[in-house]
């Protein structure tokens, strides 16, 4: 009997451990020494947990069209600030200001979200320890312009 215990409570441990994986701190994945600014069209939204999803074609001075992918707190933190899933919609140009992927990659931290009607929003993750933690659009990087 005692083996059958130690199955059931080693599934539970292992269980419970998956949300935990699944979410991360802002210093994991991303660098707030870079600052990034990136203006675009939206062209998908992922409104999911832990994190929801943006993606948002822009384009640099050479006319060239990079895909960026923004990672912004999950839905109910978002709409707890006033912004819903239907505020980005397919093609509108929003303003995000963010912080790059410690990879390089084409993904921000979205810490400030400018919709096409002028409203700012967090958009970061409460209690990830990045900049702007306490969920105000003041505490969001206002960098320069940037496609890189």
């Amino acid at each position: 009997m005692k083996p059958a215990i130690a199955i059931v409570l080693a599934s539970a441990i292992s269980i419970s451990a998956v949300p935990a994986y699944a979410h991360h701190s802002f210093a994991a994945e991303f660098d707030g020494n870079k600052p990034v600014r990136l203006v675009g069209k939206i062209t998908r939204v992922s409104w999911t947990n832990p994190h929801s999803y943006f993606y948002v074609d822009v384009t640099d001075t050479k006319g060239v069209v990079t895909n960026w992918g923004c990672e912004g707190a999950g839905p109910g933190a978002l709409s707890r600030r006033g912004w819903n899933k239907g505020d980005l919609k397919l093609g509108d140009t929003i303003v995000v200001d963010g912080y790059r992927a410690k990879d390089g990659s084409h993904l921000i931290d979205a810490r400030r979200v400018t919709f096409p009607d002028g409203r700012t929003v967090y958009g970061g993750t409460p209690g990830d320890g990045g900049p702007g933690d306490n969920g105000t659009p003041e505490g969001a990087p206002t960098p320069k312009p940037s496609a890189k």
